[in-house]
């Protein structure tokens, strides 16, 4: 039998586990249970309806009270829960008697479908940091003077910069068309959601900053912080090469070792992806079912119209014309990493695949894609920056009913901007990022909650279009390399 290309067999995995998936979210996606026995003190009996979307558990206590209580991320009701989490904060024992025996089938075979998709993941972030090590001194070590190395770095932050403003432009154009925040038939929620606080752009730039300079190399190394492991690795390897003569030998030499030895595993952990994409769409489906796909449509329809245009027509013709490359080629080299972005919803998991398919695939030379692509995995947000502008203008539309003046919208532009490459590292960056644009146009932070339910499908999307437009990137700086040296990068 034929053996299909990993594309296809990525694709086909995907597809399975979304179809199989949605099918036992049909058919075992609600449970109800009646406990009398083993509770906590005071309660007589505990009744739970759950489904995928919403969870009530009903308790009657000694003197015959009936309290009910609703976790449900979309719904209107003030006193609501909108996370399994919150609501386990404020009942931990009721939490558990809901985990132990009130989810449905399908929230029970989710949850193993999800560690067996995380044995994938698993891997990949186990190849993560030495790759990138290894792979970043190798390129280093290659280009064979500070000139070289400046030239590609402003190439490559001048293309991550245009880009972002271009897809954030698409994106302000894409929600004044169609103004899904006026459209009706939404409900912003009440109660504020959980968020991280945010601080000041400036300090979380500012903060960044403070990550490149790390206080403990191997503490970097372990957490893992990619801004400082890549700070640090380009300062030891720019200073390896200062050194010159047998040292520098040495550290080129242990480097394309270790390379070596970590692509060989990368490419062995990478024949296990079109199964680590099946569980993990397995288990998105199975736990949300169709509707992970049609809630807040002209919202999604804003969001994921942006993203297609600047992943299918801005960043391929930047390809054809700069880069002098056939897109459609181009993408289909890179769609195994293309393909796990998006069910991981990962750049920096996706990372190992990323280098390996750009390498390996596409052509890009090492000393090229070990350079751009780390680093854009850190700093080159396109798909989350797009994102986020369309989202707060959702939520301006929703809050007062017509759309924010231009000049509003010039600063929710620029806001956007500067947090996508000031947010790389934060826990939870992307609401941390919506908070202080947000805050940039006066507008009420706790309106986030409209939009969590549908979240996870749009950041399976925009971080397909991150890892998209880092591996055109790496084309264009590689070309451009081509070009300025005479030979192949």
């Amino acid at each position: 039998m034929l053996r299909l290309a990993l594309h296809w067999q990525i694709l086909i995995g995907m597809v399975a586990g979304a179809a199989l998936g949605v099918g036992l979210n049909v058919t075992a996606g609600s449970a109800s249970v009646t406990l009398e026995e083993n509770l906590p003190a005071g309660l007589e009996q505990v009744e739970i309806d759950s489904s995928t979307s919403r969870t009530e558990i009903r308790t009657t206590d000694d003197a015959e009270r009936l309290t009910t209580y609703v976790i449900d991320p979309s719904s209107p009701d003030p006193d609501a829960f909108r996370s399994l989490g919150s609501f386990g904060e404020a009942h931990p024992a009721l939490a558990r008697i809901y985990l132990e025996h009130g989810r449905s089938p399908a929230q029970r075979y989710g949850e193993w479908f999800r560690r067996l998709g995380g044995l994938f993941l698993r891997m990949l972030q186990m190849v993560a940091v030495p790759l990138i090590v290894t792979s970043l001194i190798t390129g280093i070590m290659g280009l064979g003077g500070s000139g070289t190395i400046g030239r590609m770095f402003q190439r490559t932050l001048l293309y991550y910069l245009s880009t972002s403003m271009l897809a954030i432009l698409t994106g302000l154009l894409a929600v004044n068309i169609f103004r899904p925040g006026l459209r009706g038939g939404v409900i912003a929620p009440a109660a504020p959601p959980q968020v991280t606080e945010a601080s000041s752009l400036g300090e979380i730039l500012f903060n960044q900053l403070e990550a490149m300079i790390p206080s403990n190399p191997a503490a970097a190394l372990v957490e893992p912080n990619f801004l400082s492991i890549i700070a640090f690795t380009l300062a030891f390897a720019i200073f390896a090469l200062r050194v010159g003569g047998a040292t520098a030998e040495r550290v080129r030499t242990a480097a394309e070792t270790g390379f070596a030895v970590m692509m060989a595993l990368t490419t062995a952990i990478i024949h296990l992806a079109p199964l680590g994409v099946f569980f993990l769409m397995l288990y998105v489906t199975s736990t949300q079912g169709a509707a992970v796909f049609a809630s807040l449509g002209w919202y999604m329809l804003a969001v994921i119209s942006a993203l297609a245009f600047h992943a299918l027509i801005t960043l391929p013709l930047i390809i054809r014309l700069v880069a002098k490359r056939s897109p459609w080629l181009f993408a289909r080299a890179m769609s195994p990493a293309l393909l796990t972005a998006f069910s991981s919803a990962s750049s920096n998991g996706t990372l190992p695949l990323t280098l390996a398919s750009a390498e390996e695939r596409a052509g890009i030379s090492n000393r090229t894609s070990s350079f751009v692509l780390p680093l854009g995995a850190t700093i080159n947000m396109d798909g989350t920056a797009l994102y986020e502008a369309v989202a707060v203008l959702f939520i301006a539309q929703l809050h007062f009913g017509q759309n924010l003046e231009l000049t509003q919208q010039l600063i929710v532009a620029f806001t956007a901007l500067l947090a996508s490459v000031g947010a790389a590292g934060i826990p939870h960056a992307g609401l941390v990022m919506m908070v202080i644009i947000l805050q940039a146009v006066n507008l009420p932070v706790e309106m986030q909650g409209i939009i969590l339910a549908v979240d996870r499908v749009l950041d399976m999307s925009r971080t397909t279009v991150n890892v998209w437009s880092d591996s055109c990137g790496c084309a264009v700086v590689d070309a451009l390399e081509t070009r300025t040296s005479g030979s192949p990068a």
